[in-house]
């Protein structure tokens, strides 16, 4: 699997295949080159401009902004329902962390998840390969508590995503605060990932910003 970052939120998840899911797509206002991509999937986590803009996506893709269990040709997606904030979704509303299996790896979003996982969420987001977290803060967790939600999933790979960059000018922090605590930390410009070639211990994986450049 080839997983590009288009900015904020916004992966690009290309199987073997050939077969593409987009994550939370986002709109002019954020700052980053618009995610002007086609795919089969486009995975919505929550309803506000930074993670909805799905008109932008080519193509005619099937829009997964729902809890439940979903399947597209050979890609599942399992959304699980979640908060954007610590006080139940009183603040900013409801989230969904999806699980997308994908050449037999779970890829995990977790959107704007604004609060630590329960167990039950825990257990209904199940076994994580590659793990998608937020680590900006004020929207959502902030990179202490993104530190604490990778140790409560054990993913083999984290991705921080939903951070401060030059592109924007949202008030929240950059990635170097999540990264400070980790020793296994790796920078790439893309990340091509197999089954059967994942680290023993997680590592945490900063994607560059693809700069609109997609492909395989």
């Amino acid at each position: 699997m080839l997983i590009q970052w288009l900015g904020h939120a916004c992966f690009l998840l290309q199987s073997e295949s050939g077969k593409r899911v987009l994550t939370d797509p986002f709109n002019e206002k954020v700052g980053y080159p618009l995610p002007h991509v086609e795919a089969e999937i486009v995975t919505v986590s929550h309803q506000h401009f930074d993670h909805n803009a799905v008109t932008v996506v080519r193509g005619r893709p099937k829009v997964i902004q729902e809890p439940g269990e979903h399947r597209v040709a050979e890609i599942s997606v399992k959304g699980v329902s979640t908060f954007h904030d610590k006080e139940r979704g009183a603040k900013r509303g409801a989230n969904i962390v999806f699980v997308i299996n994908l050449d037999a790896l779970n890829v995990c979003h977790l959107g704007d998840l604004g609060h630590s996982l329960s167990r039950e969420q825990l257990d209904r987001i199940g076994r994580v390969d590659v793990l998608l977290i937020p680590v900006g803060g004020t929207f959502t967790i902030d990179a202490a508590e993104a530190v604490q939600t990778v140790a409560a999933i054990e993913p083999r790979i984290a991705v921080p995503m939903h951070y401060k960059t030059a592109y924007m000018d949202f008030p929240i922090t950059g990635v170097e605060e999540f990264t400070k605590h980790y020793d296994r930390v790796s920078h790439r410009d893309r990340l091509e990932v197999t089954s059967d070639g994942l680290p023993e211990q997680t590592e945490v994986v900063v994607v560059a910003f693809s700069g609109g450049r997609v492909g395989s």
